[in-house]
Order: C-alpha cells, then structure tokens, then sequence
C-alpha cells in the first residue's frame, strides 16, 4: 500500500509540473428518421465560448477543451435541440459520438412537445414507455460494476439479479419476475445470443459479461412496449449501439483491474473506413489459487467493428464478438467442508462462443434500410466423474457436448411519410443443434447383500437437428390531437420446420399497440398492450429419450402478454420520475415431465437447462410497479433511485400457481455520484432484494445418493416453499484521472460490498468430515456406506460475507 501511495504522489508532483493539458471531441450528427447527415448544426460545450457548426457531411471536430465533464448542446432550424450529458473530456483519447436529431414536432398553445434525448428521457414514439438508456460513462463509473453493461443494469427499474445459486456473483437478468432466457440482445441491430462468459445454456446468465464497454456509445433496455421487429423477447430487448472507431488517429487504453487486463484500439483504416478492436484477459484463476479457492475461471474475450462508408448513401458495417472459457478446479492446500463441496459438486466447464455479422444500410426516399447476415455459434463441454476420476467412464456422470448454430439473414425497411413512421421486414435462419448427451440422475445402489434398492435413472442420446426459422413484423407509428397523443402498433409472425405446429403462422401472431398522451408541459401518460412469443430452447427441442426419439417436437411456442400503464413527470432538462404498472400472463411455459416443475423456475445456476422431456402446458403470471427517478450530471452530481414491487407466479404439472424461482418481492436500487475538482470522483451503490425462493432438500433421497451426486436431491413437492434472507450491498469507487500531453491515467478504487453484509446463497447439502476433513464421520465409526445410510447430514449455511477491493488503472494513448 505505502508504494502505490508513493507512486501516486510521484505522479501527482509530475503532473503538477506539465502545462495544462488539452482534449477534443468529434462526431458526426444525422437525421434519426433518415439518418442523412445533417449540416449547420450548432454544437456547443455549455460552459465554455467553445462551439463549431457541422459541415455538409454532419461531420464536426472541437479542440482546446479543458480536460473535464462536460454537457453539449446541438441545435437546428427544424430539430429537436439534443442535450448530452457527462461526457467526459481527457487528453489521451479523442470521443468521437454519433448523434440523431429528431425532426421538430408541433409546439401546442401551452405543452411543448420534448426531444426524446433533451432531457434524461429515454422514451419514443415507438416504445413510450419501459425504456431505459444508459451512457458509456455511467457504465465505466459504476460502482462494483467492473465495467460490465450485465451487472450495471441490474441498478435499473425492474431489474433482479441472481435468484440465490451463488449470491450476488452472477449476471442473470430478470425482468418483472421473468427468467433470465426471455431477453434477447442486440448489438449494432445484430443479435448476440451469448453475452457472458461460462453461459448457462438454455439460459443466458453467467459470471461476468463478454462485452467490452469501451466500445459502447449507449445501452438501451426496453422492458415492455418493444417493437415488432425483435423475435423471441418475452421480457425485455437490450439494445447495445456501438460508437464509431476515431476517424482522425489511432489511439487506444489499457485497463487492468483486479481480475483481468484488456486492451483496445481504435483509429482510420482509410478515409472512410474505421475500426476498433479489443481483446481481454482474466487473470482470475493466478488470484484463487494463491487465496486458495478451489475454482479456476479462465477467459480471454475479443470484439472488433470495422465502419466502411461505400457511398454517400451506403454504409457497412462488420462486427465480431467471440469468447473462449475455461472453468477447471484445483485440490486446495488446506481442505475444508465448503472447498471440498465446492470441489465435489461442480463439474468444470470449456466453452467457446462467437458472433460475427456485417449490416449494409442504404438510405432511400424518405428512410433507409438494413441487410444483415451473420453467423454465431456456441460450443459446451461438461464433463464430470465421481470422486473426480477423470476419464473413468465408470465414473461418469455427467458428459456434455454440445453446438448451437445459427446462420441468420434480416431485412428491415424504415420510412417517415407525412406524419406516419413505418418499418416492415423480415428474418431467416437456418439453425443446427448438436448434442451429444450423458447424465446420470441415479446410480444403481445395493445393500449389503447385493439387493437392488435403488435402479440406475440415466439419460444418454446423440441429437443431430437443423431446420429453418422465419419471421415476418410490421410497425407503423403516428401522432394525432395535434401532436398531443402518439400511437404505435405492430404485428409479428415467427415460424419454424421443425416443431409440429411450427408452419402455423396463426398461433404466433403477435400483436401489440402502445399509446402516449401529453398532458401537460411535463407529465405524460403511456400505456401498452402487447403479445410476444418464444420458441423453445435449442436444448429441449433436440433431447431424445434413451429410444432417439425426439420427444419434444410437439412443443410450442412460448406466449406472453404484457398490459401497462404508466406516467412520467419531466420537472426540467436533466430530471426524471417514472411511474408503471405491469401484469404480465404466460402461457404454453415448459414443464419438467421427470420433475413436474416450470422450467421458467431454472436458469440461475451453472450447467444446462432443457436437456429432458417437456409439456408446454405451464402457466404463470407476474404483475407489480415500478418507480424511477434520474438525476443527469448537473452541479457535479448526478443519480438514480429505482424501487419495484412484484409477484412472479408459475404453474407446473399440478396446475398450481406457486411462487417462482425469481419471487423476490423487492428490489431497490440507488446510484450516486458526485465529480469533485481535479478529476477526482465518488461514486456509491447500494442495491437490495428481498429473499429469493428455493426448495429444501428431501433428506432420505440426499442421503442415499450423495456420495455419487456430491449436491443434495431436491424435494419438487416443495417447490420454492422456503426463502433466503434478503441480499443487500452496497459498492464504493473512487477516481482519479491525470492528463498528460497526449495520455491520460485514471486511477480508480473500486470497493464491492464495503461494509460486509452476508450474501445469502442456497443451503449445501454435504455429510460431516472429520476434523482434517480427509474422511466422512459415521454413526456406527465404520467407513461409510455407499448409500450413506450410516453418514451423519450436514447443511452447509452458504451466506458467508466478503469484501472485495480492486485497485486498477486506464492508460488512453
């Protein structure tokens, strides 16, 4: 500690002998509606007498800014005025932004229509309402965020995290009571179906993101209201855009943090070609092993996106994103009862994923439209063998490999025509599914005498499916009463050649209308009604029983139906207050036939969700409200405060509604930060969730099979009838940026969960040890029995409390 504090003030005393350091900011600003640049735009840092105006291109370029947080201000004849908010000047790297001017609508007599991004609203004509956007610096400065956009945004309205597998150390996103498979995600219009490393499949959660936020303009979450064009959402669509590469001179960062080192560069390929590119490595595993934890996480990540303009009409734009994971273990040097657990009941993990996609857009009379084509594929292998023999195929008991594929092609066309914005279009994929599949539920258990008292329950099947997906929407939107009232109404169809009823383009139709009414200058009132629909799994549709029959053709689409009403309340330019009420209905869930539960209760844990026989019949329903308030950076602070209140409800085999998985109840959330003079900065979070659900043990069937499961065997009867304790944290950072010449060095501290409260996780279930812990203890003193008949249960508590301190630097060149 003594030397970082030294080479702090090392640096400070340099710094303080440098001349004053300057940075600049460029950007290219467009027609949202026709996206054709836009020239004579006043851009102007509020603040200062600094300004320019766009040329012809839209293209502009400020220099000799004071190294600091700004706000800019851009203005046209026949535009809305754009106000953006927290950006942040240094001398190491140049911003470059892109931004979309909304054409002007009428001024009523006393209600002055806003632009959807003057103030901190984040709402449009197309979805008015349960939207959220988020900056790329209220990302990198959120507190205990590690620069990753999965954990950021669970600080948003509706948002939950982890269910209770492993506390809070997970990225699962619940939305409203939703599972963490009803999301989908899109970056730069491509859809991404893997955004974190050590992804659950058939889910979407994991440890820690894949995506690298230096790369990201904004973040938009659409929980409700989202338009027709996104297949396969039922709870919510997260929109990452991407900001251009520097068109002016290379330049790049170095981040190194507690966990891992990355790097990203960005610059001009030609004049109207640019690019960024990054890669990521954790370091993660060198820091257990010297603590001595048993796990041993690995990961590299990369991203690029290349911007090539072919024309003045005609843009392409190639995007890749790709991972490489790699969980293992290690025997610890001093075994106790929670690293032997943890050593016993996980299997390790090898995963590789990526997603490649190049976008043709091309502007047309009165809008433009898109082509995509792109590829992502997902590789799994999970392997696990009894008292961790591995490649003893008398010990397997689990072996998992698997591959999802998907070769996708978009067309979507977007017009503005006297009032109307419409956009039509269409999607093909063609999908494969490999799965080469053992699990072993139940070993073959005898007594003494060699009686059988338990039969083996094992599934084994290799499944090689592919089939064609397509899908059809249109959107059209309106404003009437004089511009005082917005409607926007769409309709999708999806289907598929491989389900039975998948050519029916009938039983996905999914319409939804939304609504938005000005009451006066600063309070508006929204509502939306809307149908959406998923396809089951990739895993569920390839299981076949242990015959290779594939069972689960005749499943159909999940369906969900969202009704809500809403108000927000814009007091002035940088602050915002929102109200909602939501209910949202489910039909044709899966349904475990071995367990006889709603698979939207699984998912919040490592492994693979789907691989079983189902019966879409399940049902559930989740309805609560929100609130939100957001305070943009204005007088050195800025913040949020969020609270919502929800009932999430799931019916399985019995038909009986009962609490999910994903019940929390409560979660609140706030942010704040404050920007202090010299570059110094504070931020605080504190967030809490009321209990997670989750179902005891049956004892006498964790007994039996515990020395050839090493988990404890769930009682179904009792689905979700127990519940945590409530989990609460709270996150404290602390930064500091020197600017140099032509670098700049952000030192930050980085404190999760500062004051150590208890993270409460589900109970272990585990047999005592002796007191080296080298064997189990008995009742009668003999060596344990295989069926565990003389053992003596144990439930390990899982809520111990950790503070975690990272201490990490950005180098911008």
């Amino acid at each position: 500690m003594i030397k970082i504090f030294s080479l702090l003030i090392a640096i400070t005393l340099f710094y303080q002998a440098q001349a004053q350091r300057q940075g600049s900011i460029t950007g290219t600003v467009t027609d949202k509606n026709l996206l054709t640049p836009v020239g004579s735009v006043s851009v102007q840092v509020v603040g200062t007498s600094l300004g320019t105006t766009t040329d012809s291109s839209g293209k502009f370029r400020i220099s000799g800014i004071l190294p600091k947080s700004y706000t800019l201000q851009f203005t046209s004849v026949g535009y809305n005025e754009v106000t953006l908010f927290n950006i942040v000047i240094t001398s190491g790297n140049e911003i470059n932004l892109t931004v979309q001017l909304e054409p002007s609508i009428t001024r009523l007599e006393d209600v002055v229509i806003k632009s959807s991004r003057r103030t901190a609203v984040a709402a449009s004509l197309e979805t008015p309402l349960s939207v959220q956007r988020l900056t790329t610096e209220e990302i990198r400065s959120n507190p205990g965020g590690n620069f990753d956009i999965s954990r950021v945004i669970q600080a948003l309205p509706g948002v939950g995290g982890t269910a209770g597998s492993v506390g809070g150390f997970r990225n699962d996103i619940i939305i409203r009571g939703g599972a963490p498979n009803e999301n989908v995600y899109y970056l730069d219009g491509i859809e991404i179906p893997v955004i974190n490393h050590f992804v659950t499949q058939g889910s979407a959660g994991g440890p820690t993101g894949i995506l690298n936020v230096s790369f990201l303009e904004d973040v938009k979450l659409s929980s409700s209201a989202f338009d027709a064009r996104y297949d396969n959402a039922l709870s919510s669509v997260l929109q990452f855009r991407q900001r251009n590469g520097n068109p002016n001179s290379l330049q790049g960062n170095i981040r190194l943090s507690g966990t891992e080192l990355a790097g990203t560069f960005e610059g001009p390929l030609s004049k109207n070609t640019t690019f960024l590119a990054s890669a990521r490595r954790s370091y993660l595993q060198l820091l257990f092993k010297a603590i001595d934890l048993p796990i041993r996480p690995n990961y590299w990540d990369f991203q690029y996106k290349v911007n090539h303009r072919i024309d003045r009409k005609t843009t392409l734009t190639l995007i890749g994103v790709g991972a490489i994971d790699d969980f293992s273990f290690a025997a610890p040097r001093k075994a106790t009862p929670e690293k032997l657990y943890v050593l016993d009941a996980t299997a390790p993990i090898h995963q590789w994923n990526y997603t490649i996609g190049a976008n043709i857009r091309r502007q047309i009379k009165n809008g433009y439209w898109n082509l995509a084509l792109s590829r992502n594929m997902f590789d799994n292998k999970i392997e696990k063998f009894d008292d961790n023999e591995e490649e003893n195929e008398t010990k397997r008991r689990i072996g998992i490999f698997s591959q999802e594929i998907e070769n996708k092609l978009r067309f979507d066309v977007n017009k503005t025509i006297n009032g109307w914005k419409l956009a039509y279009g269409g999607i093909t994929q063609y999908v494969k599914s490999n799965n080469n599949i053992f699990k072993r539920f139940r070993k073959e258990l005898t007594d003494q005498n060699g009686n059988i008292i338990q039969p083996e329950i094992s599934v084994r099947y290799n499944s090689d499916i592919s089939f064609w997906r397509m899908g059809a929407f249109v959107q059209a939107s309106k404003r009437y009463l004089d511009d005082r009232l917005g409607i926007s109404a769409g309709l999708r169809s999806d289907l598929n050649t491989f389900t039975e009823d998948g050519m029916s383009p009938i039983s996905t139709l999914s319409p939804r209308i939304s609504a938005s009414y000005v009451l006066a200058d600063k309070w508006t009132l929204n509502a939306s009604i809307g149908s959406y629909s998923k396809i089951p799994t990739y895993t569920i549709l390839s299981f076949r029983d242990n015959s290779g029959v594939l069972v689960n053709k005749d499943a159909d689409y999940t369906r969900s139906i969202h009704y809500v009403l809403g108000t927000e309340y814009l007091p002035n330019t940088t602050t915002r207050f929102t109200l909602e009420a939501f209910y949202k209905q489910y039909s044709n869930v899966p349904v475990s036939v071995k367990d006889g539960i709603s698979l939207a209760n699984m998912g919040g844990d490592f492994g693979v969700i789907g691989n079983e026989e189902v019966i879409t019949n399940g049902k559930g329903k989740s309805y609560g409200f929100e609130l939100f308030a957001q305070q943009k950076l204005t007088k050195r602070f800025f913040g949020t405060l969020s609270y919502t209140f929800f009932i999430s409800r799931f019916s399985g085999l019995n038909k009986k509604e009962i609490a999910s998985a994903w019940d929390n109840r409560h979660l609140l959330s706030f942010i704040w930060g404050y920007k202090f003079n010299k570059n110094w900065e504070l931020g605080l979070k504190f967030r809490y969730q009321g209990g997670a659900p989750y179902t005891p043990f049956d004892l006498t069937a964790s007994q039996l099979n515990y020395l050839t499961y090493s988990i404890g065997i769930l009682n179904y009867d009792q689905l979700n009838s127990e519940k945590l304790a409530a989990f609460h944290s709270s996150d404290l950072r602390i930064d500091k940026k020197w600017n140099f010449k032509k670098t700049t060095l952000n030192l930050y501290l980085d404190i999760t969960n500062w004051y150590n409260a208890r993270n409460p996780a589900f109970p272990q279930y585990t047999f005592k040890r002796n007191a080296d812990n080298t064997a189990f203890l008995t009742t009668d003193g003999q060596p344990i029995r295989q069926d565990g008949s003389n053992a003596i249960p144990f439930i390990l508590a899982n809520d111990d409390a950790s503070v975690i301190p990272t201490i990490g630097f950005i180098i911008e060149f």
